[in-house]
């Protein structure tokens, strides 16, 4: 069974618009104890992203997966979902935004809150003036599209 429209597919965790109000990137989100080295914890989040991206009346050009490990940026052309284009260390990202982050469990709904906090600094950077990975995300283009842009709870 194939979606109709996007209130038949569970929300992403994450959904970042651009300043025109166009959805530029949806992330799923695994916390402690889950993590996307179980191959179907990583399958089944995969096929959430396609279902909500196929699904989308526009093109969403990017999706993201995180866990406690790693955060993996992928592009959608509207058919294929790429393989990783960018692989990030969570902790290096997210310790700027939880100090204890390394040391401490990170559960679901607590590592959604940073990525959050993560993806609205690069929108309109609340936190830094140069977020963590501004650099790399710039490099596969994701940047340009998030700058002065919001994430949608």
């Amino acid at each position: 069974m194939q979606a109709i429209n996007l209130e038949d597919v569970e929300r992403p965790d994450v959904v970042a618009l651009d300043k025109d109000g166009q959805v530029v990137l949806i992330a799923e989100v695994k916390g402690f104890p889950f993590s996307f080295k179980d191959k179907k914890t990583k399958e089944y989040a995969i096929l959430r992203l396609i279902d909500y991206l196929k699904a989308s009346k526009t093109l969403i050009p990017f999706a993201m997966l995180v866990d406690g490990e790693n955060i993996l940026i992928f592009r959608w052309n509207g058919n294929n979902l790429s393989e990783p284009i960018l692989c990030l260390n969570t902790a290096d990202i997210l310790s700027h935004y939880e100090p204890e982050f390394s040391s401490k469990r990170i559960f679901s709904l607590y590592l959604t809150g940073l990525t959050e906090a993560w993806v609205s600094d690069l929108c309109y950077h609340w936190k830094s003036e140069i977020p963590p990975a501004s650099k790399e995300i710039a490099e596969i283009g994701l940047l340009q599209k998030l700058e002065g842009g919001i994430t949608q709870p």
